[in-house]
């Protein structure tokens, strides 16, 4: 049965600051552009039907350094968080206290039922492809995903885990969609 293996992203200056980023083109940092190389051995022994990234740059650099060549997919991109782009979740707080994405969405960008629909739209595209498929994407769009394959919304994106680099798997059991591997780093440590 077909596997979704997804990868995030390498570190980028602003993960490293905790700002929110979707639509702002940020580079990979030093550290960003060792992790994606290390996703490479990770996935060397792998076969995929196809490969698909965002086309934020973050995204397609760390597929060209785990040594794929991606198709863009423009549904992949991050979470657009509008008008809290480059802000901290401290600073969001400051108006809205308990904010969360997985909460509120984003005032100015997507709502919460955006972005589901968005992770659907992924899932039925996914579902359209015969075999495994590798996934390059971001860290709360990823979430989203794995949500919308277990049959959820982006609200239940919050019991998802997604760090920099890391590599998720979504499978099936008994023709039910299931969460194979989350948030799995091991390769990093190699690294």
């Amino acid at each position: 049965m077909q596997k979704i293996y997804i990868c995030r992203h390498g570190e980028t200056a602003w993960n490293i600051t905790k700002q929110h980023t979707s639509y702002t083109d940020i580079a990979l940092t030093d550290t960003g552009i060792k992790q994606a190389a290390s996703l490479k051995n990770r996935l060397k022994n792998k076969k995929f039907s196809a490969v698909l990234t965002s086309p934020y740059e973050r995204a397609k650099k760390t597929c060209e350094l785990a040594g794929f060549e991606g198709i863009i997919e423009n549904d992949l991109v991050e979470w657009n968080y509008g008008d809290y782009e480059g802000m901290t979740t401290k600073q969001i707080q400051i108006e809205i206290p308990d904010w969360s994405v997985f909460k509120y969405g984003c005032k100015g960008g997507e709502s919460i039922d955006d972005v589901t629909k968005r992770g659907y739209n992924i899932v039925k595209k996914l579902s359209e492809i015969k075999g495994d498929v590798l996934i390059f994407t971001h860290g709360h769009f990823s979430r989203v995903l794995i949500a919308c394959w277990l049959k959820l919304t982006a609200k239940e994106g919050r019991y998802f885990a997604s760090s920099n680099a890391s590599l998720s798997i979504l499978g099936y059991e008994h023709s039910e969609p299931i969460l194979k591997l989350l948030n799995d780093t091991s390769h990093l440590k190699t690294s």
